[in-house]
């Protein structure tokens, strides 16, 4: 039989039960924090998306912008409309000032990201 020291013994098993509450304590309260922020990030983008893409189709005639940023109008109309939809009341009400915020933010970016066609020269027969 090994003889082991009672102290030595005492400060491994103390060890131990340290990592076995650590390794709990990782398990049960830090990976499901990672997993509602992780879910939350992409329902929060998926919304986006889908709010940005209403609201392009609201705004008539041609928008000249992006992917990101219909993503991010969405985004936009997601939070604002959907935080002035809670406090007004109504999951309708809410879903439309989502989608009329999103609307807004898509005519307000597009109007001010307008690009001119054709490059820096001058018409014909304008004279400078």
């Amino acid at each position: 039989m090994i003889n082991v020291p009672r102290r030595e013994f005492g400060s491994y098993a103390c060890g131990v039960i340290l990592a076995v509450f650590l390794a709990l304590v990782v398990l049960f309260v830090v990976l499901p924090i990672v997993g509602v922020a992780l879910w939350w990030i992409i329902s929060t983008a998926v919304v986006g998306l889908i709010m940005g893409a209403l609201g392009r189709l609201i705004v008539p005639g041609h928008n000249p912008i992006g992917f990101l940023a219909t993503v991010a109008c969405g985004l936009v109309g997601a939070l604002v409309g959907g935080a002035i939809g809670r406090a007004i009341g109504g999951h309708f009400v809410t879903i439309l000032l989502e989608v009329g915020v999103a609307a807004a933010s898509v005519a307000v970016w597009s109007a001010t990201h307008r690009t001119a066609i054709g490059g820096s020269r001058p018409a014909i027969g304008r004279r400078s």
